[in-house]
């Protein structure tokens, strides 16, 4: 299956990234995953070591338009999976497609170490930055939201300004209509009201570029731990319905976070 690549946005190559393949072909990439399960090596770790064999940062398949790579920065390296694993649906369990994809739930156990090294070492950078930069930063902005919702619950007659604050006021500085206006600007790329999820991630990433650039280091901070809670409340309310019991957050870290820190 065939596809249009842009090649733009090499950052996500290293030259130390491991053997050099740049030149190898999205579907010679995809004949090699196929042939290494097919030969029986896991389809996790075979696909692993195909999303370290990548070099393309977009992709436009069966009009589809793939942007792995948000800046040149960003690494979803999911986005990619999921258009991997597509070509050899027939060979993988699809329940454990589906809880990795859905779930991000590990088929076997890998060690940070182990999946730093199949990504190499720039695809796994960027992928942390996409770690912060997209997903926490998105939980940040939910977790502010709901801060502001109970404040306008516990204020009925507005004697609290702050509860009247936005949420984009109140993490960056600025109203939405601003802060787009000054993503065109900056970007030259212009925000619709209806907007893509990867146009959306994108302008969730640049946001998290301007707070850093805006907020001191103990704001920083203090807004980081204010959104890796919420991403870990979101996780556990996903494994709450998924699996039908209620769990505390103790349990689910003793259940699905090893020593090492990686949810499976």
């Amino acid at each position: 299956m065939s596809s249009s690549v842009d090649t733009a946005n090499p950052e996500v190559i290293d030259e130390n990234d491991g053997p050099s393949e740049s030149t190898v072909a999205c579907d010679d990439i995809v004949a090699r995953l196929r042939e290494d399960v097919r030969a029986g090596d896991h389809w996790f770790e075979a696909l692993l070591d195909a999303i370290g064999r990548w070099r393309a940062p977009n992709e436009t398949l069966n009009k589809r338009r793939y942007n792995y790579l948000i800046a040149g920065e960003a690494f979803d390296w999911l986005l990619l999976a999921e258009r991997l694993l597509d070509e050899i649906s027939g060979l993988t369990p699809p329940n454990e497609v589906e809880a990795l994809l859905f779930s991000g739930r590990w088929p076997i156990e890998i060690d940070d170490d182990q999946f730093a090294a199949r990504l190499g070492a720039a695809k796994y950078s960027a992928h942390l930055n996409y770690t912060y930069g997209v997903l926490v930063e998105q939980a940040l902005q939910l977790g502010v939201e709901e801060e502001i919702h109970k404040e306008n619950h516990a204020c009925p007659w507005g004697d609290d300004i702050r509860a009247h604050e936005g949420m984009f006021q109140r993490v960056y500085g600025a109203d939405h209509d601003h802060l787009r206006e000054t993503y065109h600007e900056q970007t030259g790329q212009m925000l619709a009201d209806e907007t893509s999820l990867s146009q959306l991630e994108t302008f969730t990433y640049w946001l998290f570029k301007q707070r850093l650039k805006r907020q001191d280091k103990a704001r920083v901070a203090s807004d980081t731990r204010k959104g890796l809670a919420q991403l870990s409340r979101m996780e556990l309310a996903i494994s709450e319905r998924r699996r039908g019991v209620k769990l505390s957050e103790d349990e689910f870290s003793k259940r699905y976070v090893p020593k090492g820190g990686r949810a499976r």
